[in-house]
């Protein structure tokens, strides 16, 4: 094994490493030993993808296998690492986010019980992710996606005496396991069609596969591959209507929200539909399937955020509202474009999540955005770091999310794929929903008129209380600040994390629009066909990033974005009683987003009322009615029956038996000479 084998190895198991001794030696550590250990992995895993990037810069790569499980009908199941300008700009995102996380943590759960156990969970989420990004075939990769679904659920119900979280973080394996069904279908046509599960091999047997139809509906093979794969992608990335468990993730502690949301999790179906770009780009009717999805996903989730009083649920919404437009990436050919703002969201993303933590540390864990307003003389350093994620979220010209999302927009535009004029409708109207719920939740937590410290707000949403949606190891019964009480800032391993995600969340966009989307950083990586027209328009009236951002203050999504950033301050700093006029005025429509669109509803009613209605049939007639009614009891009646007619012959008088002695002679006899 040479040297950056081993280092590709170095990258996974470090944060591993650090899950195994904060988990089964968490006692004997300490609480101090268990964020050392995790963090130093989380670290040395961040520098050695940084030497590894510098080495595929240098023009290196690899793919090739660690160990090889074992063979069998010819195919090879084993853990090898593809190494290219994907896996490490991967790899940089997930280690970087994992590391702020981990720093964050300290502070956030310093008065948690679970502690120890915390870190180790999250240790072991990045490792997950992780070896999910890292893999160079469908078995590792499917290792990798589901073992980062195992620790979500963990993560999601950490505070498992919580009704509420068990809900959640069960509502989450459930809906992702209907997803991998489909990605497991998917990785089983491959393996069946192609006779391999390693990447490069499947692609070399791309046009093959997209020549064959299925044996028994005739489906075209590489459709219903494609199809496949993406339904998986639509339960870990959250897309419509597969969407539903990620607003309840929020039951776990704020850390990990920013690691599901941010760097982890959601963002694996966008990183696997732009791996398996040679496989999509062989059937536009699975484009047009993932575009159409992908577009209402960035709409109306979008929707759903302008009611939320919740303010981690706002950012929640948010999440769901940006994979649609990765995904909407994904279904123009736009490949590139959607890891760029992969990327650019997850650091403007975990900043907003570790903002809205911070937020919740300093009013005392409260959530409720009711409560708040005029923090921003309070928490400073919070205040400022929210509003730079903020104006990143809605593509404010220079800042990241601008490059990335106007992109998007452009590839969209030019798009032929089938459903491109609805996405384009959906993109450009999610632009402005977008900086309205944004600001509407900027302007309600650090400015106006200042709500803390009286009577608090306690609204439902969903199964919880909204005030009770983080109790950082406190007494759920005790939140918000008492008449009085003042907010306070968060400490600095809390409000450090927020800086160093700041400074990527403005500048990073700029530095690397040109060679991520413009240039050779993912030739050979990615595939676009000549009859996709993707981001080539958009490249030819390219001129740089600063050209561009001049270009923006004078199109209609800037316009866009501006105008819901005025609307909502209007509607909450000048006019405020505008939006519950509008509420008692439009009150269908706003029950419809407030039940968000009955989802959930109409799963309870039909998945799971049906789920229940067949386990009691099952119950009534296979459990009680064949199983304890004729195999067990049935049985016994039987053998009681039995022994009834066999005491009639049984009864101790000589004359008795002699009589049947005789009958059975008789008997025999008769079969004897009918016999002859």
């Amino acid at each position: 094994m040479t040297d950056m084998q081993t280092l590709y190895l170095l990258v996974p198991l470090a944060p591993l490493v650090g899950a195994i001794l904060a988990g089964l030696f968490g006692k004997t550590i300490g609480r101090t030993g268990a964020h050392v250990v995790t963090i130093l992995g989380v670290a040395i895993a961040l520098a050695a993808s940084v030497y590894i990037y510098q080495d595929v810069q240098a023009g290196n790569t690899f793919n090739g296998t660690v160990y090889t499980w074992m063979v069998a009908g010819g195919i090879t199941f084993e853990v090898g690492f593809l190494i290219d300008s994907l896996t490490v700009m991967m790899m940089l995102v997930v280690t970087f986010v994992s590391l702020m996380v981990h720093i964050y943590t300290i502070g956030y759960m310093s008065e948690d019980p679970g502690y120890q156990r915390f870190f180790s969970y999250i240790s072991l989420f990045t490792f997950s992710m992780l070896m999910l990004v890292m893999s160079n075939n469908f078995l590792q990769l499917f290792f990798g996606w589901e073992a980062v679904g195992l620790v979500s659920y963990l993560l999601i119900g950490f505070w498992y005496d919580r009704p509420t979280a068990i809900y959640a973080n069960l509502k989450a394996f459930l809906v992702n396991r209907v997803g991998d069904f489909g990605f497991l279908l998917g990785i089983g046509l491959i393996a069946a069609y192609a006779g391999t599960l390693n990447y490069a091999e499947v692609f070399a047997k791309a046009g093959e596969l997209a020549a064959q139809d299925m044996a028994v509906t005739g489906w075209p093979l590489i459709t219903a591959i494609c199809i496949c794969l993406f339904i998986g992608a639509m339960g870990k990335s959250a897309q419509v209507p597969l969407h539903v468990w990620l607003p309840d993730s929020m039951e776990g502690p704020t850390p990990i929200s920013a690691l599901i949301h941010a760097a982890t999790m959601v963002t694996a179906g966008i990183f696997m539909v732009a791996r398996m770009s040679p496989l999509f780009e062989l059937s536009d009717t699975a484009l047009s399937f993932v575009l159409v999805i992908g577009a209402t996903t960035a709409l109306f989730m979008g929707f759903l955020g302008i009611v939320q009083n919740d303010i981690k649920r706002v950012v929640a919404y948010s999440t769901l509202s940006q994979l649609g437009y990765m995904t909407v990436a994904l279904g123009v050919s736009a490949y590139s474009a959607a890891v760029f703002h992969l990327m650019t969201h997850a650091f403007f993303k975990a900043l907003l999540f570790l903002g809205a933590g911070s937020v919740i540390i300093g009013m005392h864990h409260d959530q409720d955005m009711r409560n708040m307003g005029g923090l921003w003389k309070y928490m400073p350093i919070t205040w400022f770091t929210s509003l730079l994620g903020s104006l990143a979220l809605i593509g404010f010209p220079l800042f990241s999310g601008f490059f990335s999302k106007d992109s998007i927009i452009e590839a969209v535009h030019a798009s032929t794929i089938p459903g491109a004029g609805y996405a384009l409708f959906c993109v450009m109207l999610g632009v402005f929903v977008t900086a309205f719920y944004s600001f509407r939740m900027y302007f309600l937590v650090f400015h106006g008129k200042e709500r803390f410290g009286q009577e608090a707000h306690h609204g439902h949403d969903d199964h919880h209380a909204d005030a009770h949606d983080d109790d950082h190891g406190h007494d759920e019964h005790h939140h918000g600040l008492a008449p009085g009480q003042k907010p306070h800032e968060s400490p600095w391993v809390v409000t450090l994390p927020l800086v160093l995600l700041a400074i990527p969340s403005v500048l990073i966009g700029f530095f690397t629009i040109e060679p991520m989307l413009f240039g050779d950083w993912f030739k050979g990586v990615i595939f676009v066909g000549d009859n996709h027209v993707g981001l080539k328009e958009l490249e030819a009236s390219f001129h740089g990033p600063l050209a561009m951002a001049i270009h923006g203050l004078q199109t209609a999504p800037f316009w866009l974005a501006m105008g819901g950033v005025a609307l909502a301050w209007f509607f909450y700093m000048v006019k405020p009683g505008i939006p519950a006029a509008i509420q008692r005025t439009f009150k269908p429509i706003h029950s419809l987003l407030e039940n968000k669109y009955f989802f959930d509803r109409f799963n309870e009613i039909v998945f799971a009322g049906g789920a229940r209605a067949l386990g009691k049939g099952l119950w009534k007639v296979g459990d009680q009615g064949l199983i304890d009614g004729v195999a067990v009891n049935g049985t016994a009646r039987l053998v009681g029956w039995v022994a009834q007619m066999s005491r009639l012959f049984q009864t101790g008088h000589l004359y008795q038996y002699a009589f049947m002695m005789i009958i059975g002679v008789f008997i025999l006899l008769t079969f004897w000479f009918n016999r002859g």
